[in-house]
């Protein structure tokens, strides 16, 4: 199923995404969840963010291509990063370019979302503690990421994290091709079979760093193909099963 966050007759609420209507669930997909009566045409809804992750957890490097396009060695672990929650933004909601960087650039990828607590988790028991998968743009101000050395500043800019548009449960994460688009032309494409750290991999390897609590997400890495976006741009993830994801670029 796909799992969505939505707003409609001016309150929040979950539900799950039917074709051109959402059904209405009482509760949270991260405990009771029960379905409801009322149905709602899309059109007549805003989608949000699927979910309010108490910590998005980024990864980086996680496909050869990528790192190579970086100048980067190929990583022989995941490369752990943390992104603000407060970067946090739904589809359609507008990627705010920052007056401190020259260099804002698109990154498309897949987000797991954990469904239970996680601490120390094996490889072989990791997706029994997944809920589903969702798109994630980990926009960063590159300028600001090479000046800095690290990532916090760079990628850490509200806004700078598109995520949505549903959570879906039912797809494997090991074969799905991912895309980004901008302004309508293809600049990414890859799939996740090309990961060098598998999904299972990542959740056991974060999870024996930190506890992973229910709507956590870890951002999986992105392909080969970033660059630059500047205001007047719309950037687009799309990823196999899930859906698109598209945000316009503004200045302040």
């Amino acid at each position: 199923m796909k799992i969505v966050r939505f707003k409609a007759a001016g309150k929040t609420r979950y539900g799950i995404l039917e074709g051109t209507h959402i059904l209405e669930y009482a509760g949270t997909p991260f405990g009771t969840f029960r379905k409801g009566r009322q149905r709602y045409p899309v059109r007549q809804t805003v989608l949000l963010a699927p979910l309010l992750p108490g910590k998005i957890v980024g990864i980086g490097l996680n496909y050869r291509d990528h790192a190579e396009e970086m100048g980067r060695p190929v990583p022989t672990e995941p490369f752990v990063f943390l992104k603000p929650p407060s970067a946090l933004i739904g589809p359609g909601d507008p990627i705010v370019y920052p007056p401190e960087s020259t260099r804002v650039d698109y990154e498309a990828e897949l987000a797991i979302v954990i469904k239970k607590r996680a601490r120390r988790v094996p490889p072989e028991r990791a997706r029994e503690h997944v809920l589903g998968y969702t798109c994630l743009n980990d926009v960063s101000a590159r300028d600001i990421q090479i000046r800095d050395g690290q990532l916090t500043l760079g990628k850490g800019f509200d806004s700078f994290c598109p995520l949505g548009p549903c959570i879906a449960t039912d797809i494997d994460p090991g074969a799905l091709d991912i895309e980004s688009f901008l302004n309508g032309e293809r600049k990414q494409a890859s799939n996740t079979k090309n990961f060098l750290f598998s999904v299972e991999e990542l959740v056991a390897r974060v999870s024996a760093v930190m506890t992973l609590l229910p709507g956590d997400v870890i951002a999986t890495g992105t392909p080969a193909g970033v660059g630059p976006m500047q205001p007047g741009d719309t950037v687009e993830v799309r990823i196999e099963g899930i859906g698109s994801l598209m945000n316009p670029v503004i200045t302040l």
